[in-house]
């Protein structure tokens, strides 16, 4: 009795999953073909499955690992066949050569993704990026689906690369504009100023505390793109020699950290009471300690958007497709930036349309600011030609050097803050510090400055590590020598000895006085000779 019960339960229970599991896989499909409309016809593409994607980022951990989890999770995903996402979190000057050695060991990279249009328009000179042409690659037609949502433009800036041939190499995934974090507590606490300019982060009063304790944080060029581009952007705005002067007395008053994402952290625990940082970081910031700001100064900023490619070469060009696709898709990698944790602007406007989007009304609002403020023209042409210069002049004179530089810097600061020094000479050793170093070019053995026709004459020959090595040996010694300089100079303004101001007015008041005293002397012994 009882097996005859058992057996017309399991009886009952295979009829059931035979109904249900084709259900079960139309339903998964149908919400596929509801968001992904393009999916159907990339599984007809490839049969290939159990794949793993090599994507190479400049993003940080908390992106990566949200990004795979939601992606694996994704009817793409699951649908494709794709199983993992191997991240490749790489420097972005080495670039170009981790990408073409990965090639040659058989495991050639699938996407590029994150980094800032520098570098993808680097990696679009060398051609490592595959072109968006469905006419021989019907896989693309996916993120060209996606790309239809995108505005072509954000407060002036493209959102995506169109090359030489017509044909587009890069796409935007997210918004970015640049800027500094500020702590209010901190500030506060200290005593200081809200910024509001790049110049007012030269300011000496935040050098009141040096060497011991810097109130500005900001990272190696080297280490951080985003940095990388608020230098350049200061460079544009301000013009070269007032943007090395600028840039210089940043560096000066600042903590130097190795990554971005570190001088970030700083803001937040209040180590520091300013950090220049991407939006993103700021609106993380903001999230995390609502004592802090996030502020892109007007007229000294630039939005762009955050690029994702497909490499040339890549092993599985279909999936890596629509892995672009769902990076675009507001139902896909849009999702990524809402996270509290994370914050960044989505590039997609539908996906505040969606139910996650809705609730992010902070995140909408900021686009909204960034598409009305006013941005610099930036020139990503000239960014391209002289960014290697621009990196390694400041990583061997301001990073190297830096604490020469501080220490001098501190001692400027704090004797014009003490009163012991005139503005006037305070102008003066602000001019010596940073003058533009001379030195020795070794391709051509002349004597020559850092002008910005020769970063532009340089910049491509820096790939030589003999050449680049010389330059930076030169330009570290020649800097500390700079502010070595300059400190003398204090010292000997302070003992008088230089720079001491003669006091025309009151010497020749004291003349003027010391005459009429004696004529009066004289006046007064002839009248009573007289009597």
């Amino acid at each position: 009795m009882r097996r005859g019960i058992l057996k017309a339960v399991l009886s009952l229970l295979l009829v059931l999953v035979s109904i249900a599991y084709p259900l079960f896989t139309l339903t998964v499909k149908a919400q596929g073909e509801d968001k992904f409309p393009w999916l159907s016809e990339l599984e007809k593409l490839t049969t290939e499955r159990d794949v793993t994607l090599v994507v190479i980022t400049r993003h940080e951990q908390s992106i990566q690992t949200l990004s795979a989890n939601l992606f694996l999770q994704s009817p793409v995903a699951q649908r494709l066949g794709i199983k993992n996402i191997q991240w490749l979190y790489v420097a972005a000057e080495q670039w170009p050569d981790y990408i073409q050695k990965a090639k040659e060991r058989g495991r050639p990279i699938d996407v590029a993704w994150g980094g800032g249009p520098t570098l993808f328009n680097h990696l679009y000179s060398l051609g490592i990026l595959s072109p968006i042409d469905n006419s021989t690659n019907p896989e693309h037609s996916a993120i060209l689906y996606e790309l239809t949502k995108l505005p072509e433009k954000i407060a002036g800036s493209s959102t995506y690369l169109r090359g030489e041939d017509g044909k587009i190499y890069w796409i935007g995934a997210s918004i970015s504009s640049f800027g500094f974090t500020i702590n209010k507590k901190t500030l506060t606490t200290y005593g200081l100023p809200e910024p509001a300019s790049w110049d007012d982060l030269t300011n000496p009063i935040y050098a009141k505390y040096l060497p011991t304790l810097p109130m500005i944080g900001l990272a190696d060029p080297e280490k951080s793109t985003s940095n990388t581009r608020i230098f350049e952007i200061i460079l544009q705005a301000k013009g070269w020699e007032n943007g090395w002067r600028t840039l210089t007395l940043m560096a000066a008053n600042a903590k130097v950290y190795s990554g971005s994402g570190d001088v970030r952290d700083a803001v937040i625990t209040g180590d520091i009471a300013i950090g220049t940082t991407i939006d993103f970081y700021g609106y993380m910031a903001q999230k995390q300690n609502p004592s802090c700001k996030y502020i892109a100064p007007s007229g000294e900023t630039i939005v762009n958007s955050d690029p994702i490619a497909l490499v040339k070469g890549s092993s599985h060009p279909v999936h890596a497709a629509a892995f672009i696709a769902w990076v675009l898709s507001e139902w896909g990698g849009q999702q990524v930036w809402l996270d509290p944790d994370i914050s960044r602007l989505p590039i997609n406007p539908l996906i505040f349309n969606t139910p996650a989007g809705a609730v992010r009304q902070d995140l909408k609002d900021a686009i909204e600011y960034i598409r009305s403020m006013k941005a610099i023209d930036f020139n990503e042409t000239l960014s391209s030609a002289w960014v290697w210069s621009v990196i390694y002049y400041f990583k061997a004179t301001l990073i190297n050097a830096h604490n020469d530089l501080q220490s001098a810097w501190a001692s400027i600061a704090q004797a014009y803050l003490d009163g012991k020094i005139t503005k006037e000479q305070f102008d003066t050793l602000v001019a010596k510090l940073t003058e533009p170093i001379e030195f020795r070019d070794p391709v051509t053995g002349n004597t020559v400055k850092f002008t910005l026709e020769y970063a532009l004459t340089i910049n491509d020959k820096l790939s030589d590590s003999s050449i680049r090595q010389s330059l930076m040996t030169q330009w570290e010694q020649k800097a500390r020598e700079r502010y070595m300089s300059a400190y003398n100079l204090l010292q000997d303004m302070m003992k008088g000895e230089e720079g001491r101001q003669v006091n025309w007015p009151l010497i020749i008041g004291s003349i003027v006085l010391v005459i009429v005293v004696l004529l009066a002397y004289i006046y007064v012994s002839r009248s009573r000779g007289r009597k």
